[in-house]
């Protein structure tokens, strides 16, 4: 396994574990949920967006270095 297919996999769970306490956050409500959703969610929106930088980085990579 290559590095850059580590590192999406990584991504991607982590993707998946901020998603969960995302769900499980509004699930709960109350005081918890006011003061965490919004974090959760940016979070998320952070993580979705390395994941994607490094399914284009891994792209480009394999295409360019024959993978």
């Amino acid at each position: 396994m290559e590095i850059f297919d580590i590192l999406i996999l990584i991504a991607i769970a982590a993707v998946t574990i901020t998603l969960g306490f995302g769900v499980y956050t509004l699930y709960r409500g109350g005081d918890f949920a006011r003061t965490n959703s919004n974090k959760l969610m940016r979070l998320r929106v952070v993580l979705q967006a390395v994941a994607v930088l490094l399914l284009m980085g891994g792209m480009w990579w394999k295409s360019t270095h024959g993978g």
